[in-house]
């Protein structure tokens, strides 16, 4: 799924809490306007770029004309769940970060 650029980095899950509808099978959940309780939580995929639109503004008999050019950027998200109000959120066990090495001045490995 597309949508807007979010301030997010590839891999990071993300949590949208402004569900407008819930379509389960046969029951349907409309929000007014949002479902109270409900929430997606999604996988960003990184950010992506969509074609170029071509932008020309043309004026007859003046001579004036000025072409320009847009590309919108997108964030591309892997939906993981979507839970229904009432439901609880399973914690998933993230790996924990590499440290990195202390840098300590002045000291060599043999002590001197």
């Amino acid at each position: 799924m597309d949508v807007d650029r979010l301030d997010v980095y590839e891999g990071d899950t993300v949590e949208l809490d402004k569900v407008l509808l819930i379509a389960d099978n046969d029951t349907v959940t409309i929000g007014s306007p949002v479902v109270d309780g409900a929430m997606v939580t999604a996988t960003c995929q990184g950010d992506k770029r969509a074609e170029k639109i071509i932008v020309f503004h043309y004026k007859s008999k003046t001579r004036h004309h000025k072409k320009s050019g847009h590309h919108q950027t997108y964030t591309k998200l892997l939906i993981n769940d979507i839970l229904k109000p009432g439901s609880t959120v399973e914690k998933t066990a993230k790996k924990p970060a590499r440290r990195k090495k202390e840098v300590t001045e002045g000291v060599t490995e043999d002590g001197a």
